[in-house]
């Protein structure tokens, strides 16, 4: 497996006491390491995408609008609970190039599996505007470009976030080529509506407290009937462990079991209809030591068995 990280996401920070800091970055090394993981892994240094690949799911103006507003000291606020400091959009690029190179990496044959521990996240970043800690939608982005770049008919994103990934929805709803499944708390953030209708679009809230029977038989039930139809030619994952009973951002009670357990899924279903191939990407998960236990519990499932 391969690790795709920067330590100039680490330099990307809200403020002292945001959530969303640099220290989640070390949570997962330092759990990689006494785990005894990291020896059998492989860490490439991120690289920053190419700003014309940012229009394949974000439109121009924003764009643009992101660049100008990156501030040269201090921060700039984005969303209520999103700003820029001057290392800021540096950061997104690189997290944002972490998925291309990854999709570079699974459909030239070299890799089977790619995890990208970069920052920011992404899944809530619509096609025009930031939010939610979010401003680039790096699993979109990782999506169409694997579309446009190599012709594929089909790819598959799963979001076991425990926030739904709006701006996931937002982008490849109504793109048939896109099979797109999401678990989240509901209601909760970001509040989005249920409505939507399009076939290519899966969605299965779960109430607050939800343990991890529940998680697994939802999803199960919910997710991978679609996907076995669907055949998916390379899988993503927005993989977010903020549903971990120890983080105080949500209310669910998932444990790393839950997450090795749908990361096993992930993988048998990859093994099956796409030689293995699976790109995750690092969403949310705030409480440090559960989120560097919970990364490790996710890519033991993804590896083989």
């Amino acid at each position: 497996m391969i690790i795709i990280n920067s330590d100039k996401c680490r330099l990307h920070e809200m403020g002292e006491h945001h959530p969303e800091r640099p220290a989640r970055l070390d949570a997962i090394s330092d759990q990689l390491i006494a785990s005894g993981l990291e020896y059998s892994l492989t860490f490439l240094e991120a690289e920053p995408i190419d700003k014309q690949l940012l229009s394949l799911a974000h439109k121009s103006n924003y764009i643009d609008s992101l660049f100008s507003l990156s501030p040269k000291q201090g921060y700039a606020q984005v969303d209520p609970d999103t700003s820029m400091n001057k290392h800021s959009l540096e950061a997104a690029l690189i997290a944002a190039g972490a998925g291309i190179q990854g999709i570079d990496l699974l459909m030239t044959d070299k890799e089977r599996k790619v995890f990208c521990a970069v920052r920011p996240p992404g899944h809530h970043a619509e096609a025009d505007r930031a939010m939610g800690f979010c401003f680039f939608n790096n699993i979109a982005l990782a999506a169409k470009y694997a579309l446009e770049k190599y012709s594929l008919n089909r790819v598959a994103i799963l979001d076991f976030d425990v926030h739904h990934g709006n701006g996931t929805e937002n982008i490849v709803s109504g793109d048939h080529r896109v099979l797109f499944c999401s678990i989240f708390q509901h209601p909760f953030y970001p509040y989005t509506s249920l409505d939507n209708t399009s076939s290519n679009v899966i969605n299965v809230p779960l109430s607050a407290g939800a343990k991890g029977m529940e998680f697994r038989e939802k999803i199960w039930e919910h997710w991978f009937p679609s996907l076995e139809a669907f055949q998916p030619e390379l899988v993503l994952v927005s993989a977010g462990f903020d549903g971990h009973l120890e983080d105080e951002m949500a209310q669910w009670c998932l444990v790393e079991d839950d997450y090795f357990w749908v990361s096993q899924k992930i993988r048998d279903l990859a093994e099956k209809h796409c030689s293995g191939r699976v790109l995750s990407m690092l969403e949310g998960g705030y409480a440090l030591s559960a989120l560097g236990r919970s990364v490790v519990a996710h890519l033991k499932g993804l590896l083989p068995g």
